[in-house]
């Protein structure tokens, strides 16, 4: 118990903070249209501890992300920053006498007393379910070799599915650790990411007295009967930090303000562009619908996901204390670690990520973002338009047939697009976050015909996707029927088209860091080994602990001309 506290006490906050939360959040960083105004009196009260709540929405994220400061951080990084600011333990300015003192009791007892405590059961409680896993590893070495299983020993196998169970059972941070081994076969076993990546989908889930208690305070304590016209009780997927919904809103509540699905520009310069765009892109045609995707946190999972960091950095200092060990610079990585765990537990910032994606990709065609109701989105919850698509996944099971080149095509585009035009890039495009939705191509609208088109689409406008996915259904698993009505579709008229979710984390460089990655882009797309190579030993972080900077760059012009002959 002793070993426990001493541990808690080693990973508590570093500085107890007695400065008030402000009404404007950082005035100098952050101007005050992006805050809502603040509640006084407080809205909770917790123990008899009034605490003043300061509430960014998710426009205030979208105007973060795109206002540039000079600071040199990205949109991530200022998002963070505020979404961590604003729930940070502090006793007010308005808080006097004796309630002021009596909660700087109740905060330094939390910060120093009660959250030392909990980290320590909760190290305990991890020692308790992966010491078990250490004492088992002489069990690879037993049993047969399996050839189907990447030729791997029956012990090793039951040891790879003991460890899985584990980290289940340790909780979202070890999860998402997990999910990121799977992606890693340059570093682990084959088998062993194979059952590494049943984690993205066998996440424990919470209770649905929890998500209706949490939608219902999402929608300002509105009945749930009065919130959707159905609810599929029945999660679609549970990640490790939240679990998602399929439900139909009212028809009150949904699609309030998407201005992305109007279907007649107003002027003949609209117009005359958008038919350009039908001709030359096969737009897609734009159909509204009622049913959403709700992501709902798990309870408490911001607590133990804290904590959990912090028994992480604690093990990784040590271990980077060890002589020779600093090379893996653990600290850093468990910091980066951190940061993308905490961008995840704020819904809202995945809720401006969507706007930002819908903004820059609104007048392509190569992807699809579902459109966020950000009037509902809290930092627990996220409701947005429903992705009716065929995983992509399927199509690199079962083949891509007539349209594999067009999918690909469009994947690389939209990829491109974020990475060297927008500089706001998707940083978690696994296939299970990209769908495929089939569409058939909008037709020309003539501007000067006698009867006057609707301004807004029709309420029976039919969206073809479902329609295409029941042909597509019944042969998943079977390459050649799936293949063969892949080429019905095609030749019924329908296009594919790719769209994102999941866009919790986003990348972006900062100018300095732009400028490096362009430079070393051009480089290599012109083939110029010799200058990318010269070009990294000169922006290295430490240029003088070369060796040899020209063997370096002639070996990086060798590596680059074969990959080029290869081509």
């Amino acid at each position: 118990m002793r070993t426990a506290f001493l541990l808690g006490r080693l990973c508590r906050r570093s500085v107890f903070r007695q400065t008030p939360v402000r009404r404007l959040f950082l005035r100098h960083s952050f101007p005050s249209r992006y805050w809502l105004n603040f509640q006084n009196p407080p809205a909770r009260t917790h123990g008899g501890r009034k605490v003043l709540w300061a509430l960014l929405t998710p426009a205030a994220f979208v105007r973060l992300s795109e206002e540039d400061n000079g600071d040199g951080k990205t949109p991530e990084e200022h998002m963070l920053e505020a979404s961590r600011e604003e729930i940070r333990k502090a006793v007010p300015d308005t808080v006097h006498g004796l309630n002021r003192a009596w909660q700087n009791i109740y905060l330094f007892l939390d910060l120093y007393v009660y959250e030392p405590i909990a980290t320590g059961f909760r190290f305990l409680h991890l020692a308790l379910i992966f010491l078990p896993v250490i004492g088992t590893i002489p069990v690879i070495w037993l049993g047969r070799r399996v050839k189907e299983r990447d030729n791997e020993r029956a012990g090793t196998l039951w040891w790879y599915n003991f460890l899985v169970r584990s980290m289940e059972r340790a909780g979202p941070a070890f999860i998402k650790l997990g999910q990121w081994a799977a992606s890693r076969t340059d570093i682990f076993p084959q088998e062993m990411c194979n059952r590494m990546s049943s984690l993205h989908s066998n996440a424990p889930a919470h209770s649905l007295a929890a998500t209706k208690r949490t939608i219902v305070k999402a929608f300002g304590d509105r009945k749930f009967e009065d919130i959707f016209d159905e609810f599929q009780e029945k999660p679609l997927g549970v990640g490790a930090i939240a679990q998602v919904y399929k439900a139909k809103l009212k028809p009150d509540i949904a699609m309030q303000g998407d201005d992305d699905i109007d279907p007649d520009p107003p002027n003949l310069r609209k117009r005359m562009r958008k038919n350009v765009d039908v001709l030359v892109k096969s737009t897609p045609s734009r159909v509204p619908s009622n049913y959403v995707a709700i992501k709902v946190l798990h309870p408490k999972v911001e607590r133990v996901v804290r904590r959990d960091l912090r028994i992480m950095t604690f093990f990784a200092a040590v271990i980077n204390a060890i002589p020779t060990m600093e090379w893996l610079s653990l600290p850093d990585e468990v910091l980066q670690f951190g940061e993308m765990m905490r961008l995840q537990l704020d819904l809202r910032i995945e809720s401006a990520n969507l706007t930002m994606f819908r903004k820059k990709f609104k007048d392509r065609t190569t992807a699809w973002f579902p459109y966020p109701y950000a009037s509902y989105t809290t930092r627990q919850v996220l409701i947005e338009e429903f992705a009716q698509g065929i995983p992509l996944a399927a199509f690199l099971e079962d083949g891509g047939g007539v349209f594999q080149q067009e999918i690909a095509d469009e994947g690389l585009d939209a990829f491109l697009h974020m990475l060297l035009i927008d500089n706001f890039i998707h940083a978690d495009l696994h296939p299970g976050n990209i769908m495929v939705r089939f569409y058939k191509p909008e037709q020309i609208s003539l501007p000067f015909g006698r009867h006057k088109e609707s301004s807004s689409p029709t309420t029976n406008s039919v969206d073809v996707t479902e329609h295409v996915l029941q042909q597509l259904r019944p042969h998943r698993h079977n390459p050649t029927a799936w293949l063969t009505e892949l080429q019905k579709i095609d030749a019924e008229g329908y296009r594919p088209q790719l769209i994102f979710i999941d866009t919790g984390l986003v990348t972006a460089l900062n100018a300095t860091n732009r400028t490096n990655f362009l430079d070393l882009f051009k480089a290599i797309a012109e083939f110029d080994g010799y200058r990318a190579g010269h070009l990294m030993v000169e922006r290295c972080r430490q240029p003088d602990a070369v060796i040899d900077a020209e063997i370096f760059a002639l070996k990086m012009q060798h590596l680059v001309l074969g990959v080029k002959s290869s081509t």
